[in-house]
């Protein structure tokens, strides 16, 4: 991952330097501001290779930004970009459609190579998430691809599942070595394409595209609610909205169970907490994480760890490292 922010450019020439260097050359922009605005502007981003695709996130104080037919020569990119609004909102004008605001929380996307204008909504700035990912990369390949000029998702169903998958992005990209990406990036270049029209969401990559999302979704809404002690599949399931024997159907292509997941979170969480919260009771940590009693949690947290919850928190207090993930220990699902 690649991080840069104007701190690292003498104040006076940072808005030039963020225009010049980074919206044109990296992003293929332009950028303006009133010469009297640029004190004091300020501006962040990451950059990470995601399977095929390369994601995003910007903060940055309000400024201008016009993709145009020149800028679209120079840099041309042939590829889906799908956003996410983090914080305040944002404007797009100037295409053939009509102007639109995207709120906090919303998701558009469009064709890189198509002209726009945008600019934060307020005194906010920018806050958003990016993901551009390749025609090439996309298993499917439609001309109609081309012509998506920036549009916001009007489809509330999908904004849960986009956000899980972008979320799920976000931390595979900050992970060192993680798993490879390629299935979170189809599935929200497939969602985005659902939306407009150019993928059938009962066709073959409209289903995986939804099952990847939801399986997503499901894992987050089991971590929402793990000190639940009687979380069970019906309780996701509805929350999902889908059936039981779905959710189930989902979890069969992951590589835990549904009750495989909800213990190895509430174990990962509790292991957290103990490093974080020195001084909590182990019984109410056990509690908080979803664990039916105290003998439960001991037992299962010595089957996965070899060890007590009392002696990882000794050993983590003396400055012991241990790994994030459960070792093989803990149950996985049978090939």
């Amino acid at each position: 991952m690649y991080r840069w922010c104007t701190d690292e450019v003498e104040p006076h020439d940072r808005f030039d330097y963020w225009r010049e260097v980074r919206a044109k050359g990296l992003f293929g922009v332009t950028a303006e501001l009133e010469r009297e605005q640029r004190t004091g502007f300020y501006g962040e981003f990451s950059l990470s290779q995601v399977g095929m695709g390369g994601l995003v996130e910007l903060k940055a104080s309000p400024y201008a930004v016009e993709r145009s037919p020149a800028d679209i020569s120079c840099a041309p990119g042939d590829a889906i970009c799908v956003y996410q609004q983090l914080g305040g909102g944002g404007w797009f004008g100037g295409m053939r459609s009509s102007d639109f605001a995207i709120a906090n929380g919303g998701f558009a996307t469009s064709h890189t190579d198509l002209p726009y204008r945008t600019r934060p909504l307020g005194g906010a700035g920018f806050h958003l998430r990016i993901l551009k990912i390749p025609i090439s990369g996309l298993a499917t390949q439609d001309r109609r691809m081309r012509e998506l000029a920036p549009k916001t998702f009007n489809d509330a169903a999908l904004a849960p599942l986009l956000d899980a998958c972008f979320a799920d992005l976000g931390e595979t990209a900050a992970v060192e070595g993680a798993a490879d990406a390629g299935p979170l990036v189809q599935a929200l270049g497939h969602l985005a394409l659902i939306e407009r029209g150019i993928v059938r969401p009962g066709s073959r990559r409209g289903q995986a595209a939804l099952r990847t999302a939801r399986l997503s979704l499901a894992r987050r809404l089991i971590a929402r609610h793990l000190q639940d002690p009687d979380l069970a599949p019906a309780r996701v399931a509805d929350l999902l909205g889908v059936s039981v024997r779905h959710l189930h159907m989902l979890f069969e292509l992951a590589e835990r169970s549904f009750s495989q997941t909800v213990t190895e979170e509430r174990l990962k969480r509790s292991r957290r907490l103990m490093r974080e919260t020195p001084e909590r009771l182990i019984a109410d940590i056990a509690t908080a994480c979803g664990f039916e009693s105290l003998a439960t949690y001991y037992r299962v947290f010595n089957a996965a760890y070899g060890m007590a919850p009392g002696d990882f928190r000794a050993r983590a207090a003396g400055g012991v490292n241990h790994p994030l993930e459960p070792p093989s220990r803990l149950p996985r699902r049978k090939p």
